[in-house]
């Protein structure tokens, strides 16, 4: 199978170089070009960024000339997919002209998440959504967005849940500084120290919890009927969103029964074998203490980062509490792209551009 030719959006911030590490070798898409923003242009990408998500860039793009972020250049590079690590006030009209032009769009912004016709997909939790782009205005190109980072995990917490009568969600959040992008929190705003807001992400979490939960009917999305009540705090952390998570149940349901859901929670990513995939969405930790960014977070080995980590499980009062981590700029970010792609590319809406001999 010939591979697809991808291009990473803003390649040199923190999620563009977590494209550029997931990217590296990926046996369904060739990353053949990176763009950034104008001082970066003309550069070597080892000469543009200040890599900081794994040990070294990748060989193959450490000598790539990053180029500037135009519609033209990617149609002149016979690009047949992209993925978006770009702020959303750019992202916004720059993927409705990608998309335009006839590329799909894989996109970590926020710019096009609340719109009718453009899933928020994971493939996990809510496949069917992807059809949503067969309603989109475009000829051959569309955009598929991925949630916001906390949001990401959240969702696992909650789908194996549902059989049992989900009604009620409280959840508090211990969010990376990482999430804020490589120089957003200021070092004397955090260390040794706890900020307890975050803009707009509570209501980010409320709102896209329950539309990618929700269920696709007639071309559109019905969002989820539960409710759902967001804290969120930005703690001295380096990688991993914590959440404490209680929620109300219908059903009288044992601490075994939530573990076994989790446990045995899977999707369709995990039947096709999808690269990015992990083979265990859920991880389950039995220990008083876990799950711990510090100690749970692993993105070597046979876990890249993909995998939802649960553990506290218990009982109070009627209701299921228990924490859960999510990597935010893999799971919550480049890694939730990228298997979105994955997916699309399963479900026959990703096609080369050109042939290639």
């Amino acid at each position: 199978m010939t591979r697809l030719k991808a291009c990473v959006l803003g390649a040199t911030g923190m999620v563009g170089q977590q494209f550029v590490r997931i990217l590296a070798g990926h046996p369904d898409f060739e990353l053949v070009l990176l763009t950034a923003s104008e001082r970066s242009v003309g550069l070597q990408y080892q000469n543009s960024t200040d890599w900081v998500v794994s040990n070294k860039i990748p060989k193959e793009f450490k000598e790539m000339i990053v180029t500037n972020t135009q519609t033209e250049k990617l149609v002149e590079n016979e690009i047949d997919l992209v993925f978006c690590a770009l702020p959303s006030g750019i992202a916004e009209e720059l993927e409705i002209d990608i998309a335009t032009a006839g590329i799909p769009v894989f996109s970590n912004t926020s710019a096009h998440r609340m719109k009718p016709d453009v899933p928020i997909l994971i493939p996990e939790i809510n496949p069917d959504h992807l059809k949503l782009i067969e309603t989109q205005q475009f000829t051959d190109g569309f955009i598929v967005t991925n949630s916001n980072c906390s949001t990401s995990g959240l969702v696992f917490g909650l789908k194996p849940l549902m059989p049992f009568g989900l009604n009620d969600v409280v959840v508090t959040t211990y969010q990376a500084v990482s999430g804020a992008g490589r120089n957003g929190v200021a070092s004397m705003d955090i260390l040794g120290n706890v900020v307890p807001f975050i803009p707009d992400e509570e209501a980010k979490m409320e709102v896209e919890t329950r539309a990618i939960l929700g269920k696709l009917d007639d071309g559109s999305i019905r969002p989820a009927d539960f409710r759902i009540n967001a804290s969120c705090a930005r703690v001295p952390v380096m990688n991993g969103h914590l959440e404490s998570v209680v929620v109300q149940l219908d059903d009288d349901v044992s601490t075994d029964d939530v573990i076994d859901a989790f446990e045995t929670f899977s999707g369709e990513p995990q039947s096709l074998n999808l690269p990015t995939a992990p083979k265990t969405p859920i991880v389950v930790h039995q220990e008083a203490d876990r799950p711990q960014p510090l100690r749970d977070l692993s993105i070597e080995g046979g876990d890249l980062g993909m995998a939802v980590k649960v553990g506290r499980i218990r009982k109070k009062d009627g209701r299921v509490n228990f924490f859960l981590l999510v990597h935010n700029t893999i799971r919550g970010a480049a890694g939730a792209s990228v298997l979105n792609a994955e997916y699309a590319l399963a479900k026959g809406y990703l096609n080369p551009r050109t042939e290639v001999i």
